[in-house]
């Protein structure tokens, strides 16, 4: 009798749940452009993960500039090099660190919501009550959701890095004695076109792989209440892990093409 290896039934395991992963996004955009479109919803959901997380993500981004700067400022003092500390702290929240801080925060938030809230509704029975009736409730439930986190959390990554620029201005100001103008103007000088278009690009990728894996963890829960729980952990801890592969890819690519 073959003898199953723990490791060969993860990866196996693992391998199974990516192909269905692949399949429950390729129904999304099958979905997407079919009628009937769910725009009050969609609308709904885009106050609910937008608005909702706003705070979470202001205060995030502000202690992300704080600390940022407070770290590096000693180390910059050592080389004579404090001037160029407005450059260094722009390109590296709006390029790398604002983005990925702030769409673990958001993965935190918005997806563990979702895989709750899907996973409430699949264990209550209410998606079945919803296709016995005629209604589609992936076109209503998991369309919306995506789409809304994939365009919301451009937006909420945009108002995060501003807001670590003005915590890394504050500290500037009250430890070197730099005006905000003054820091800003450093700011904008250094910050390219290619510095903002890659950022953006991967922060629309960070927003559909929250929604969907909250979705996908959701929809498919087991019955239950621990199913529940194990939805909403599983679906942060696998959107985590998905954020970085794509950061990697994301970074390799604009690599190649900036040179």
């Amino acid at each position: 009798m073959a003898r199953s290896f723990p490791i060969t039934a993860n990866l196996y395991s693992f391998f199974i749940e990516v192909g269905e992963l692949s399949h429950f996004a390729g129904r999304f955009f099958r979905e997407l452009f079919s009628r009937p479109f769910e725009f009050r919803e969609f609308l709904r959901q885009c106050y609910q993960m937008g608005n909702k997380s706003l705070i979470l993500v202001s205060i995030t981004g502000f202690i992300l500039g704080l600390v940022f700067t407070l770290q590096s400022r000693p180390t910059l003092m050592e080389f004579g090099a404090v001037s160029w500390m407005p450059s260094m702290i722009s390109i590296s929240i709006v390029r790398e660190i604002g983005p990925v801080i702030i769409a673990l925060i958001c993965a935190g938030r918005i997806g563990s919501s979702i895989g709750a809230e899907l996973g409430s509704m699949r264990v209550t029975e209410q998606i079945d009550a919803m296709e016995v009736s005629g209604t589609n409730p992936y076109k209503f439930l998991v369309v919306t959701r995506i789409l809304a986190a994939t365009l919301m959390l451009p937006i909420l990554i945009l108002i995060g890095d501003f807001i670590a620029l003005l915590g890394s201005a504050l500290v500037e100001n009250v430890k070197g004695n730099v005006s905000f103008l003054l820091y800003f103007n450093q700011v904008f000088e250094a910050l390219e076109f290619r510095d903002l278009l890659p950022a953006t690009v991967k922060s629309f990728f960070f927003g559909f792989a929250i929604g969907l894996v909250g979705c996908f963890k959701g929809y498919y829960s087991s019955k239950g209440t621990a199913g529940v729980g194990r939805a909403a952990n599983s679906a942060v801890v696998f959107t985590s892990l998905l954020l970085f592969v794509l950061d990697f890819i994301a970074v390799f690519v604009s690599d190649v093409i900036y040179g």
